[in-house]
């Protein structure tokens, strides 16, 4: 299989750099996969787990949002927040969705919705760690 270089990028840190066979994205528009010689795209990221995969084994990462670049020189991610699974602090992941439940009932309108698909962004990380992430 061909691969290409991928790098993420957060505020923090590069949390990863270099050659992948496929790198799976939780994009706004819908979760897409790259593989070497994918066409040039821009495309928004949802809050979700972006998984690496490269000789075999996968790697995921909880990525918060952020943007994915592919161009001729591979896969760019620069996301807002990218934490590898193991480094995870699922307590305080918890806790901070159960703040963001708490905080529903003080917005409205369009705020509320924003609040609501956020809300539901991290409730599929979740499941996701509690079903399948691991596998």
């Amino acid at each position: 299989m061909a691969t290409f270089h991928f790098d993420l990028v957060s505020p923090e840190k590069m949390a990863f750099s270099g050659e992948v066979d496929q790198v799976d994205v939780p994009g706004v528009e819908g979760d897409f996969g790259v593989l070497a010689g994918h066409a040039p795209v821009v495309a928004a990221i949802r809050p979700g787990i972006l998984t690496v995969i490269s000789g075999g084994s996968k790697q995921k990462i909880i990525v918060l949002g952020g943007l994915a670049e592919v161009s001729d020189k591979g896969l760019t991610v620069l996301a807002d927040v990218a934490t590898s699974i193991d480094e995870l602090d699922r307590a305080k992941f918890a806790e901070t969705i159960s703040e963001m439940e708490a905080k529903l009932k003080e917005k409205e309108g369009s705020e509320l919705d924003r609040a609501i698909e956020r809300l539901d962004h991290f409730r599929g990380i979740e499941h996701e760690l509690n079903t399948t992430a691991m596998h």
